[in-house]
Formats: structure tokens, C-alpha cells, sequence
């Protein structure tokens, strides 16, 4: 795969923790005030279906009033995939079991064509474990997520389009993630894993060869 090798000059991305206040602004400037196609890469909820924070996320999308664009990624061959891709304005990587997204990607393959599209210029928003396989590699999620969720995934590597790896939620303030375990998340990999702990009110903001972390208050 190509994780790892970044073209630093044409990415953007918006990683989100939670709140998804920065959304906006980062859709504005790609579609410069027009309505956008977003493809909403949803994998990692497949386990949890109609669960309230799964509909919430999706809620706060629909709001933006744009058009929605569902993807699977485990269903589609990667040249479908690719096809698909090339009709939405920026992709949406939504939150859930961060081991059976990166699996849903692997298995088919689809995780170089989003990384290679994404470095092309396609704008990329991840929430959560969309988020965390931004990076290059998933392995300090395994403390916050079950790895048994991706049983066919034996690589733990990301997508390689940050050289950090998202540690979400980092203020504990989510009942599934108390400030416990994200210490001993933290403790567990920071010296194994270059990390990026962001709270629920903050996103990183990528453009370019610039990275900054902003605020994304609900």
C-alpha cells in the first residue's frame, strides 16, 4: 500500500474528535459557498445500525444541507470505488469501530485508492475512527476499540496521510473513554507512536504542508 508516502502540497483535511463546529468552514472553503456531494464512507457503524450517536453524527451532516452520497467501502470493488469517489466533492469517514473500518478498506483494497485520491486533492473528513486511520498506524486505538472488530485485519497500518496518530476523545469526557484509559492510551504507545490527543472541541486542520489544531465546539 502507499502509506506513508505523503503529497503534503494538495491535501486537505479536517480530523474531528467529536464536535463537529469546524465542519463548515472547512465544506465552505471547498465548495466555496455552493451545495457539495459528500460521500459518506460509513463502515465502521455497520455493528451499531440506528444507535442515537450514530444518527446524531449523521444529523450534523445532513444540517450543512448537502447532499449525502452513502458508501460502503467493504461492498464495491476498488475500480468502482474509484469511480465513485471521483463524483463527490470530499469524502466523510464516519466514527464507530475504527478496526472494522481499516478492515472494511483493506480486505478490498479500497484504502489506497482513498489515500492516493486524498493526496490527489480530495478533501477528507474523519470523525473518531475516521480520524485515527488517517494516520499511519491504528495500533493505540486497541485500548479503545476491540481489535476482534476487524478479525481479517493483520496490518495495522493507517492510511499514512498524517504522520500522527488521532487519540479521540482525549478529555474523557465520553462515558466510553474516561480519562482512565485515555492516560493509559496515552502511556501504553507515546513512546512506540508519535500521538495527537485532541478533545471533543477540537479538529486538526490540514492544508497543504500546514497542520493546526482548531477549534470544533459542538
Amino acid at each position: 500500500m502507499s502509506a506513508g508516502v505523503r503529497t503534503m502540497g494538495r491535501m486537505k483535511l479536517l480530523l474531528l474528535s467529536l464536535g463537529p463546529g469546524a465542519l463548515r468552514p472547512f465544506l465552505d472553503g471547498v465548495g466555496n459557498g455552493s451545495s457539495l456531494r459528500i460521500g459518506y464512507i460509513g463502515d465502521a457503524q455497520v455493528a451499531y445500525a440506528d444507535a442515537p450517536w450514530v444518527l446524531a453524527e449523521r444529523r450534523s451532516i445532513a444540517a450543512l444541507g448537502h447532499e449525502i452520497a452513502d458508501i460502503m467501502a467493504r461492498d464495491v470493488s476498488p475500480v468502482d470505488f474509484a469511480s465513485t469517489l471521483s463524483a463527490i466533492d470530499a469524502v466523510y469517514v464516519a466514527g464507530g469501530s475504527t478496526f472494522a473500518l481499516l478492515e472494511a478498506l483493506r480486505v478490498t483494497g479500497n484504502d489506497v485508492v482513498l489515500a492516493d485520491r486524498v493526496r490527489a486533492g480530495l478533501p477528507y473528513i474523519g470523525l473518531s475512527a475516521g480520524s485515527i486511520i488517517a494516520g499511519p498506524d491504528i495500533t493505540p486505538a486497541s485500548l479503545m476499540d476491540d481489535p476482534a472488530d476487524g478479525p481479517a485485519l493483520i496490518d495495522p497500518a493507517g492510511l499514512g496521510l498524517i504522520d500522527r496518530t488521532v487519540i479521540p476523545h482525549a478529555d474523557g469526557l465520553l462515558a466510553p473513554y474516561p480519562p482512565s484509559l485515555i492516560a493509559e492510551t496515552i502511556a501504553t504507545h507515546e513512546a512506540t507512536h508519535r500521538l495527537l490527543p485532541l478533545r471533543d472541541d477540537q479538529a486538526l486542520l490540514v492544508d497543504g504542508d500546514r497542520e493546526k489544531v482548531v477549534d470544533s465546539a459542538s
